[in-house]
């Protein structure tokens, strides 16, 4: 084993721990605990709360948190465009890092899920990260990595994305929003809408595979 291999094992570990670390920390928060850290920044609450899901891929925080958060703190429409910018940037950094730096170690180290993905992006583009990110039959981050992996133009993949996400992140930044309210019709409102983008993509989630399926076949 070279020096330049046990460099590479060295810094894994303590990436990994570092992770391990800051997940411990921050998986006990609350919505309405990053509301109140979110609104106590001030001006700077936007640029840190965009900031903050950049990073969210490589820190493991759940996304569906953050995003009632946003709209707890920065209300429906502002959280969710900020939302959108955000997560959009976040899945756009875990694809260059998995373009640049996981090459071949990654492929290698990848399971079967992460294989099917590159071989669905690379056939269908766009309208591949668009349907995954409407209809998300695999974890989103996986995706992204997945994406950087393979062979699909970095264009597609962030216009896909960003359209893509449109439809959950509003549901749940709505949903957020919708607790700060006295308004019970605001409230079932926000469940509604929230309930049907989570089960309309389920609906179609059956005839998405079956697509899938046919298009790895040809």
């Amino acid at each position: 084993m070279n020096k330049k291999t046990i460099g590479v094992m060295l810094s894994l570990i303590v990436v990994v721990g570092f992770i391990i670390l800051i997940n411990q920390r921050v998986l006990n928060f609350t919505p309405d605990m990053i509301q109140k850290w979110i609104l106590s920044l001030g001006i700077l609450a936007p640029i840190i709360y965009i900031i903050l899901y950049t990073v969210r891929p490589f820190i493991l925080f759940p996304a569906s948190v953050l995003s009632l958060a946003g709209g707890l703190a920065l209300g429906p429409l502002y959280g969710t465009l900020l939302t959108i910018t955000g997560a959009t940037l976040g899945a756009y950094l875990s694809f260059l890092v998995s373009r640049k730096i996981g090459g071949k170690w990654v492929e290698k180290k990848s399971g079967e899920r992460m294989e099917r993905i590159k071989r669905i992006l690379e056939k269908n583009g766009l309208l591949a990260i668009l349907l995954l990110r409407l209809i998300p039959l695999f974890p989103f981050d996986l995706i992204s990595y997945a994406a950087g992996l393979s062979k699909i133009k970095g264009w597609h993949f962030i216009l896909g994305t960003l359209i893509g996400i449109i439809p959950g992140t509003f549901a749940y930044n709505f949903l957020g929003a919708s607790t700060t309210t006295n308004s019970m019709v605001t409230i079932v409102g926000a469940v509604i809408i929230f309930l049907l983008v989570m089960m309309i993509p389920a609906l179609f989630k059956n005839k998405f595979k079956a697509f899938l399926d046919q298009q790895e076949k040809k």
